[in-house]
This record gives structure tokens, sequence and C-alpha cells, in this order.
């Protein structure tokens, strides 16, 4: 039996059979612009989201086509002084924290405007579609502030020279360029989007559900750690995926396959 899927303050997350959430930034504004009460109600949302034991992938997305977030709320900035502008940076990136918690794949849904927090967020995702009219942009110092938080996840994705021409001339690329410099993985028409991201979560979700979050947990270590511990860590990850019957299960279909192939 699954959990009932809460009401949230500006999230909106449904389920399907497979055991795919969708997470989407709801009642934002058309650009689906990070407030503080939507980062909230956006870190609450992806903080349950984690607890759920029936979850295969998270689809991350805004509503409509005209922006993924196009970016954090600028009148509420231009009121910020230092102390409020540690606190609002900081919900920032609980929320950024909070989805990069999710212990199952999650994947960014890239339609229109991609901005400013819409950039970090997106970063923290595992996998990042795009449609290709897509536009990437930090533009922070175009309005005098520095880019935070999560873009130091930039330079890893995209490489140092990329990110810098992005963080400090606050211009913007279009998909195609982002996707030269590794910020998305697939780009494909607006009309194709979500055929993408089904191929991608149905690909997931036929997974064994175990070794998926082992899997996503090994490339998280990966990051982090350096060559040797990650291979000692790997060692380990491999052995105790053999604690549970879903390496059988899932190798039995292969194995009878190659078996009727040989009889024949």
């Amino acid at each position: 039996m699954t959990t009932p899927i809460p009401d949230f303050a500006h999230a909106l997350v449904t389920r399907d059979e497979r055991g795919v959430y969708t997470l989407q930034i709801h009642n934002a504004k058309s650009l689906n612009i990070l407030s503080l009460d939507v980062m909230r109600g956006m870190t609450e949302a992806a903080v349950w989201l984690a607890q759920q034991d029936d979850a295969r992938a998270v689809i991350l997305r805004g509503t409509g086509e005209k922006a993924f977030v196009g970016g954090a709320n600028i009148y509420q900035m231009a009121e910020l002084e230092p102390q409020s502008a540690r606190e609002f940076i900081t919900t920032l990136r609980n929320l950024c924290e909070a989805v990069a918690a999710i212990p199952v794949p999650t994947v960014a849904r890239l339609a229109g405007f991609c901005l400013g927090a819409g950039m970090e967020l997106a970063a923290v995702c595992d996998i990042r579609l795009a449609s290709d009219d897509a536009i990437f942009g930090m533009p922070e110092v175009r309005v005098g502030i520095p880019s935070v938080i999560h873009a130091v996840l930039f330079p890893r994705l995209i490489g140092q020279g990329p990110t810098n021409w992005l963080l400090l001339t606050g211009e913007t690329v279009d998909a195609e360029q982002a996707s030269c410099w590794g910020f998305v993985e697939f780009v494909s028409k607006p009309e194709a989007l979500d055929a993408a991201i089904q191929r991608t979560v149905g690909a997931i979700a036929a997974s064994g559900p175990v070794a998926v979050k082992a899997q996503k947990g090994l490339l998280r270590y990966w990051t982090e750690s350096s060559i040797e511990a990650g291979l000692d860590r790997s060692v380990d990850v491999f052995g105790d995926a053999f604690l549970t019957d879903e390496p059988k299960r899932y190798m039995a279909p292969f194995l009878a396959k190659k078996k009727g192939a040989e009889k024949h």
C-alpha cells in the first residue's frame, strides 16, 4: 500500500504505477520563480519524497513550458540586508540539498528559461534533459550579487572555462551550447521532451531498485573521495548487492534467453 501524497505549498507531487514521482514547482508565477515560500514548499516536498520506499525515480519540473526556473525572486532579494541575505540563500541551499539527498535518480526536465537558482537546482539532479528552446544562464553579477552555493558544482560538470564565462559575464547560452559543455545529457524538440524523459525514467524503473539506489550512492561517493577510497567502497557495495535476491531475479531472464539461444 502506497503512502497518500500530502498537499504541499508550491509543490505538486504525483506518482505513477511504476513508482516514478514527479515534483512540479506550482503556483510560482509564469516563470516558476523561487521565492522564500516556494523554496520552503519545494524543500518540504523533496524531504518527503526522499522517505518514500516505493520511489524508483523523481522527475523535477516547472509548471508550463516558459521556464524550468526563471531565477530567485528579485523583489525579495532587493530588500535583503547582510543577515537576511544569508537566510535567503540558505533557504535555497536547503532546497538544493534536499533534492540532492533523494536516494533515487532525479531527472530535471528543462524547458524554457533555466536561470540562476534554476541552473543550481538543475545541477544537483542526476540527469538533465532539455528542449532545444531552453536558455541557460547565471545572471547574478548583472544585478550586483555573486553566484554562490551549488554553482560550486559547475567546474566539475562543465569545466572551469565555461564556468568562468557564465558566472563572470552573466550572459546566457542555448541548449546546444549547454549540451556541448556537458550540462545537459540530451536535447530534444519541445514536443519530444516528455518522450525523452519517459525513455530515461522507464529504463531506470525497469532496473533493480536496490542496485539503482546503490549506484546513485556510489556515484555521489566517487565525487567526494579519492580513487583508492572509491575503489574500496565499490568492492563493498558490489558485495552488499548479493545480500538480497535481486541479482538472481534480474539476471534470470538474461540467463534464460542465453540458454534458449544455445539450444537453437
